[in-house]
């Protein structure tokens, strides 16, 4: 089921006299389907940003409509459904975290019990609990970052919309947040999910839109990114000739090229005619890897394929 939809959606801004009008969102149509995790990618200045914020209600399109549950956004609420870590979260910096939370969760009406509970959960979970009574000024970016989805999921939102959020965080807490959001998604919460770390979001995310130029360019599924599943061997060899390449294909090899080299699929049980082949031919193995495509590689040769 769709549970937000995007509709022809177009937003321009006016810098002010006598400067150009910027088109940040042309045309944009993609749809969240309930309970899954949805990537948003593309370079600085695509829109996404924008996007975000006419979801959220902080801005209204120009035209075109946005959908929540097959209404329109304007005639519903769905603010106290969503739970949203931007970009750069602004905490005040003079509370500390338990404070923080405290203020979240009043506003959100809940009462000091569930505040207590679910507080206490999100700090452990997120290792901040030692930290609750610490003044949010002394804390790290990464502490930060986890403060702020804290403060995004205290009252239980339906649907998670995290800007960034593997921001300024070290490996261990990016484990932390990707186990988190895996959880979520079990619980059946809808994620929508914005990151310029594209290997996060290739492993996170049901789906994946690619936006350039304010427009939806590709809507990408998980069966667009296989990885190896252990039966297939995937080597980067040297470039090949003509008859190489036909004789390692009749070989039962599949082939891509691959900026100045060559990338060779081969099943286990044709392995060792294949590797027999470029050693008589002397074609060099250069290296292996662990999946066909990757999404940093597609995101970069469509978005030259559309600044040419």
């Amino acid at each position: 089921m769709n549970l937000i939809s995007f509709n022809n959606v177009c937003k321009t801004y006016d810098p002010g006299l006598f400067k150009k009008k910027i088109q940040a969102v042309n045309d944009l149509s993609f749809d969240l389907q309930q309970g899954e995790v949805f990537g948003l990618i593309g370079p600085n200045g695509a829109g996404k940003s924008t996007a975000i914020r006419m979801l959220l209600g902080l801005i209204r399109p120009d035209s075109g409509t946005i959908f929540y549950k097959g209404r329109p956004l304007r005639e519903g609420s769905i603010q106290q459904d969503i739970g949203y870590l931007p970009e750069n979260p602004y905490l005040y910096d003079h509370l500390n975290l338990l404070e923080l939370l405290t203020f979240c969760g009043r506003s959100s009406g809940l009462d000091a019990d569930a505040i207590s509970e679910r507080g206490t959960a999100l700090m452990t979970r997120l290792n901040l609990l030692e930290a609750q009574k610490r003044p949010l000024r002394t804390f790290s970016k990464g502490m930060l970052q986890r403060a702020g989805i804290c403060f995004a999921l205290l009252h239980d939102p339906s649907i998670v919309i995290l800007d960034e959020p593997m921001s300024g965080l070290d490996p261990i807490g990016r484990k932390m947040v990707f186990d988190l959001v895996m959880e979520l998604k079990g619980e059946g919460k809808t994620i929508f999910f914005c990151s310029h770390i594209l290997n996060d979001v290739e492993r996170l995310c049901d789906r994946i839109g690619l936006m350039n130029r304010g427009g939806l360019v590709r809507l990408f599924a998980r069966a667009d990114f296989p990885q190896n599943d252990g039966n297939t061997v995937i080597l980067h060899v040297a470039p090949l000739s003509a008859p190489q390449r036909h004789d390692l294909q009749a070989l039962g090899g599949r082939l891509r090229q691959e900026e100045g080299e060559m990338l060779l699929a081969v099943a286990e049980d044709c392995y060792h005619p294949v590797n027999r082949y470029l050693e008589q031919q002397g074609v060099a193995v250069l290296g292996g890897r662990s999946e066909w495509v990757s999404l940093e590689e597609l995101f970069m040769g469509i978005i030259k394929e559309q600044e040419a």
